[in-house]
């Protein structure tokens, strides 16, 4: 398209309260956001209409009549949610999204087969209530027909993220590798929670205190890569800090077992010295 297309969003929760004002800053026209008709979800939806010029509206009421859907609902409800709409698609529609790291664009099928071109569109970004992180610089993972995917790639491009193609077969892969970037992040941070109140520290002050060096290594990885960013007693070879780390961990089995998992990592993928004798001191 020469134009920009007109776009309606489905769904009024996290993401799309941020895909919405992006898009409408970058000079794309939001017709409607589609909602389902419970109360909150209604409420969402006028809330973020307001925001970006559009009309809310539900399922039923939608008029239907912009050249893009994009689909900013949960995975399971992806498919059902393109068949109730594709049951009264307007002619004006030319292409659908949906933005499951998970699912292919064929999810979208019941739009495909009304001669809508379709695409699974994924910002690798964490979008959780109470915040509203920027698109720039956030790569999309593309997937679906060649028009759809060439749309994908010139909006990624206008909200200011950079976007890049997956074969379908590798898509599992990535959402593997997007869920290690932030939510199983999260759970480390947990456990390093955890062995900070062995520490004598309440969960608040560890996350205070740890926040510096944890910006610093996310800087330095950046920057550096993970190789020149090591440090501790693994790069040492100090096997006799790590028996005691082992030992006093055996409190916190959980916490423990993530301490096993990430240093057998350090050992496959990290300039570790004292290799043989850190190796033993780990237990299968």
């Amino acid at each position: 398209m020469t134009r920009k297309p007109t776009v309606a969003i489905v769904g009024a929760g996290s993401l799309a309260s941020s895909l919405a004002p992006a898009l409408a800053a970058a000079g794309y026209t939001i017709t409607e956001i589609i909602a389902r008709g419970r109360k909150q979800s209604l409420q969402r939806a006028r809330a973020l209409a307001t925001k970006v010029g559009a009309r809310a509206a539900t399922v039923e009421t939608a008029a239907l009549n912009a050249d893009l859907l994009w689909f900013c609902v949960p995975d399971r409800e992806i498919r059902a949610a393109a068949a109730s709409i594709a049951s009264r698609a307007a002619s004006a529609i030319r292409f659908a999204f949906h933005s499951s790291g998970a699912l292919l664009s064929r999810e979208l099928e019941a739009l495909r087969k009304q001669d809508v071109k379709v695409a699974s569109v994924h910002p690798l970004m964490t979008f959780v209530p109470r915040s509203r992180p920027s698109l720039t610089n956030v790569p999309f993972a593309l997937e679906g027909d060649p028009a759809a995917a060439k749309l994908a790639h010139r909006i990624a491009r206008d909200v200011g993220g950079e976007s890049f193609s997956l074969l379908g077969r590798k898509k599992t892969a990535y959402h593997a590798w997007a869920t290690m970037t932030s939510p199983l992040l999260l759970a480390y941070l947990v456990a390093l929670e955890e062995v900070a109140a062995a520490a004598g520290l309440s969960r608040k002050d560890a996350r205070r205190m740890s926040l510096p060096i944890i910006v610093q290594t996310l800087a330095n990885y950046g920057s550096l890569g993970s190789k020149h960013s090591f440090s501790g007693p693994f790069i040492r070879g100090d096997a006799e800090t790590v028996a005691q780390h082992l030992a006093v961990l055996k409190k916190l089995a959980g916490a423990r077992q993530v301490y096993v998992a990430l240093a057998r990592t350090a050992l496959r993928g990290l300039p570790v010295k004292n290799r043989k004798e850190l190796s033993r001191l780990l237990p299968d």
